[in-house]
């Protein structure tokens, strides 16, 4: 094996797909977890676990000793800012030649969104120290309709959204450009904007859900006030709050454009929320 890549997040929702397709390539993975219970899942895989925090420098630097390339993604938290660039200064200090970071589309310090505004400080952050980088600013996750799952198995969809069309992307794409990253070459300094194949409405969506199940999905476009009542219990508070602030950059029209990001990068078409919602249907369809 000529090199080791680092996977933070790695039971996450890209970090677990990314490690699965690194396999592949002859580098040799370490997964980087917050607990021994997580590290477990590993266990009988090709795939080295470490267990650190990453509000712990000393573990994460310990992660780090003898990496060449890491894939950098942290919880969305109030604390995501902080950790990130902590770990990139960590990176820098260990040697590591090649930083992948996952962003956002339209990051930018000055968004009204606070998501964008983290991931724009971050990715400041990471050129100042010099370090070779990559930054990868995917669409709205269409996995996290998995979120909204409870309501969509009783037939509703709901965003405040209205008919506003947003260029929604699989994980499992966002993964593959993050593996053709580590595992190729040219890509550093790159930032790539990652989309799905086509824009789609929210009803759009609610309707190959319900093509995927055999049951309709009706959308339903409800006040932001209604909509984080739906997610509270669900997600962080905080993690709520940004998705109010993100749905009004959908709203707005802001996250529409359909970009050749994935053919591109991987040499293969992205998948479409059809592929998405029968691939998922278990998680969508009433018990």
């Amino acid at each position: 094996m000529n090199e080791t890549v680092l996977v933070t997040g790695a039971t996450g929702t890209t970090g677990s797909a990314l490690v699965e397709l690194l396999l592949e390539h002859d580098v040799a993975v370490r997964a980087m977890v917050r607990s021994d219970a997580a590290a477990a899942r590993f266990a009988g895989t090709a795939v080295t676990p470490v267990v650190a925090d990453l509000d712990d420098p000393a573990a994460v630097a310990s992660a780090l000793a003898g990496v060449d390339r890491a894939y950098l993604v942290t919880p969305s938290s109030e604390r995501a800012q902080v950790q990130q660039e902590r770990f990139a200064e960590l990176a820098a200090e260990a040697g590591v030649a090649h930083l992948v970071k996952l962003s956002q589309l339209a990051a930018d310090e000055g968004s009204p969104v606070r998501f964008l505004r983290y991931h724009a400080a971050v990715e400041r952050r990471i050129r100042e120290l010099g370090i070779a980088a990559t930054f990868l600013r995917p669409n709205l996750f269409l996995q996290g309709m998995l979120a909204m799952a409870g309501p969509i198995r009783e037939g509703r969809l709901f965003a405040p959204i209205g008919d506003a069309r947003v260029s929604a992307v699989d994980v499992r794409d966002i993964a593959a450009v993050a593996a053709a990253v580590l595992t190729g070459t040219g890509h550093e300094g790159a930032t790539y904007t990652i989309t799905g194949p086509a824009a789609y409405t929210h009803a759009e969506i609610a309707a190959v859900l319900g093509e995927a199940t055999g049951r309709p999905v009706t959308f339903v476009d409800v006040p932001p006030a209604a909509f984080a009542e739906q997610l509270r219990g669900v997600l962080p508070d905080w993690q709520v709050e940004g998705l109010l602030e993100d749905y009004a950059h959908y709203a707005r029209g802001e996250a529409a454009a359909v970009l050749p990001t994935v053919r591109d990068v991987t040499g293969r078409e992205p998948r479409t929320a059809a592929e998405f919602a029968r691939d998922h249907k278990a998680a969508f369809t009433p018990g």
